[in-house]
């Protein structure tokens, strides 16, 4: 299995009062479980399980995922621009690996 790799797209500046679109995306193989090696073992689960969006350490948008979820999971949301500050995204693995990122988003 490869490293999940996070990625987000996000204005850098917008104005006070706009909306903008974040959308995000993580390279995951989100193994859910239900299927078998060639042994006939079942191949444990492991999937992305939750994703948060913070602004300013406040949760703006959050998700629980499973098994129904598909690799790669991609997420568009928007958001309202109050003030400068950072986004930070997370998203929670089972068995408790965290993968994030962390945006900058200047408001004017």
């Amino acid at each position: 299995m490869t490293t999940p790799t996070p990625r987000v797209i996000v204005p850098s500046a917008a104005a006070k009062g706009e909306i903008f679109q974040v959308k995000t995306i993580i390279s995951h193989e989100m193994e859910t479980g239900l299927r078998h090696d060639d042994q006939g073992n079942v191949i444990p689960r492991k999937i992305i399980n939750k994703f948060v969006c913070r602004y300013n350490n406040s949760v703006v948008f959050s998700v629980d995922l499973h098994e129904a979820i598909s690799a790669n999971p991609f997420f568009e949301f928007s958001l309202l621009a109050t003030e400068s500050g950072r986004l930070d995204f997370v998203w929670e693995e089972d068995g408790g690996a965290v993968y994030a990122l962390s945006h900058q988003l200047t408001v004017g």
